[in-house]
C-alpha cells in the first residue's frame, strides 16, 4: 500500500491485540502515526508500539477503560497533547457478554458494562474526537455481522449494542458531512484471534456459517478499515461495509 496517510494521526481503541493491533500496524504501513489504547494488556500494547516504531512512525499506547466516558475523553485529549492533532478514530474496543433474555441468572452487571463499552464508549469517543478533528477526518467503528444475521442464541444484548452503533453512525454522518468528516462501520464476521482460535470448541460450527468456510484473518478486517480511513473513501459515509466472509449472505 502506498503511504496515503502520511502526516495523519490515528487512534485505535483496543489496539493491543487482534483486529486492533492489525489495524494499528496497517495504518502505520500507510504512513500514519498511531496511538493505541488498552485496558489490561500493557505488555501486549508495548509490543505493538515497538512494532509500530519499527515502521518508522510515531507510536504510543495509553491505558483507558472504554466503559468510562471521562477516561475516553482523557484518552482523546492525551493523543492530541502527544501528537498535536487527531485525524482518524478507529473504535475497535469491545466485549461480548452472552445472555439469554429468559435466564433469571443473567449477570446484569456484565451486560451493563457491555453496553457501556460497545455503545456508550463509542459515542463518547466520537464526541470527543469531533471536537478536535479538522476537516477530512475519518471515524470507523468495528461492528459485527450479528446485525445482519444473529444465527445463535444468547446474543440479543450484544446484538443491540452493535445495532445501536450503526444507527448512531448513520445519524452522525449527516451531522458531520459539512465538515467532510466521514463515519462508517466495518461489520466483521468470525475472526481468528487469540481468544477465538480456528481449532476452538465451536470453530467448526462458526466456520460453517460463512460462505468461505473459514475465519477471517485480522489483517483482512484491517484492510477494510484502512480503506475507509484513506482519502480514497472521501465520498463514503454512513455506510456499513460487511467483511464477514459471506456470513450474512
Amino acid at each position: 500500500m502506498t503511504q496515503k496517510l502520511t502526516g495523519k494521526v490515528a487512534l485505535v481503541t483496543g489496539g493491543s491485540r487482534g483486529i486492533g493491533a492489525a489495524t494499528a500496524l496497517a495504518l502505520a504501513d500507510a504512513g500514519a502515526d498511531v496511538a493505541i489504547s488498552f485496558a489490561t494488556s500493557a505488555d501486549q500494547a508495548d509490543a505493538v508500539v515497538t512494532e509500530l516504531e519499527h515502521k518508522r512512525v510515531r507510536a504510543v499506547s495509553f491505558k483507558a477503560d472504554q466503559a468510562d466516558s471521562l477516561q475516553v475523553k482523557e484518552l482523546v485529549d492525551a493523543v492530541v497533547e502527544r501528537f498535536g492533532r487527531l485525524d482518524i478514530l478507529i473504535n475497535n474496543a469491545g466485549v461480548l457478554a452472552m445472555a439469554s433474555v429468559d435466564n433469571p441468572r443473567n449477570d446484569l452487571a456484565a451486560l451493563k458494562r457491555q453496553h457501556e463499552i460497545n455503545f456508550s464508549g463509542v459515542v463518547a469517543a466520537i464526541r470527543a474526537a469531533v471536537d478536535v478533528m479538522a476537516e477530512d477526518g475519518r471515524i470507523v467503528t468495528v461492528g459485527c455481522g450479528v446485525n445482519t444475521r444473529v444465527g445463535f442464541p444468547a446474543l440479543a444484548d450484544y446484538t443491540a449494542t452493535k445495532a445501536a452503533v450503526i444507527g448512531y453512525s448513520k445519524g452522525a454522518a449527516r451531522d458531520l458531512a459539512a465538515r467532510n468528516i466521514t463515519i462508517n462501520v466495518v461489520q466483521r464476521g468470525f475472526v481468528e484471534t487469540d481468544m477465538n482460535t480456528t481449532n476452538g470448541a465451536y470453530a467448526s460450527a462458526f466456520k460453517a456459517t460463512t460462505a468461505f468456510g473459514r475465519y477471517a484473518r485480522p489483517e483482512e478486517i484491517a484492510a477494510a478499515i484502512v480503506f475507509l480511513a484513506s482519502p480514497d473513501a472521501s465520498y463514503i459515509t454512513g455506510t456499513v461495509l460487511n467483511v464477514d466472509g459471506g456470513y450474512g449472505a
